[in-house]
């Protein structure tokens, strides 16, 4: 059994964007009240983003995946638990997804479970190579690796089962 974690770098990532724009909102409080009574309102603010950064930041640090012969275990970042056994498990896809309006390629990792449906999906922007790699070596099914990159579009027109929800629709016609 073995447990991954995303990448920790990205709560630096996401955390110091979050500070960047509430420094900025907690003087624009401070310039806009009157300086004198401000300070219940600046500091409440205050208390609210700390609050909502170290929910946040918990949120991030449980999230795990637990990998063995017998399925997947996640815990997501919203702490919502799915479990994948190795028996609905067919197979391991992986590719390079062009990120939007962009030529740089991303990794992903698709588990499929019998029915061509993706139950459980790894993205190289939140999980390192080595993650990816001991998720096939570890269920023992067989992995397939398709080497040409393809965007969005074109998985959702090839295989529109394995993409979330909201990424098989589209906004064009």
């Amino acid at each position: 059994m073995i447990t991954l974690r995303p990448r920790r770098s990205l709560g630096w990532g996401f955390g110091l964007p979050v500070a960047a724009l509430a420094l900025p909102l907690l003087a624009a409080e401070l310039w806009v009240l009157d300086p004198s009574g401000a300070w219940p309102i600046v500091a409440w603010t205050a208390a609210v983003i700390a609050v909502v950064s170290l929910a946040a930041w918990i949120a991030y640090r449980r999230t795990q995946v637990t990998v063995s012969r017998y399925g997947i275990v996640e815990r997501g970042f919203f702490g919502a638990t799915t479990t994948v056994a190795v028996r609905d498990i067919e197979g391991v896809l992986r590719l390079p997804l062009y990120r939007p309006n962009s030529l740089e390629t991303s990794r992903e990792l698709f588990v499929v479970c019998r029915g061509g449906r993706g139950r459980f999906r790894m993205r190289g922007k939140f999980w390192d190579q080595r993650s990816m790699d001991l998720v096939a070596q570890t269920l023992g099914v067989e992995e397939s690796v398709r080497t040409e990159p393809v965007t969005l579009a074109e998985l959702r027109a090839s295989d529109p089962k394995l993409l979330y929800w909201f990424e098989r629709r589209t906004l064009s016609a």
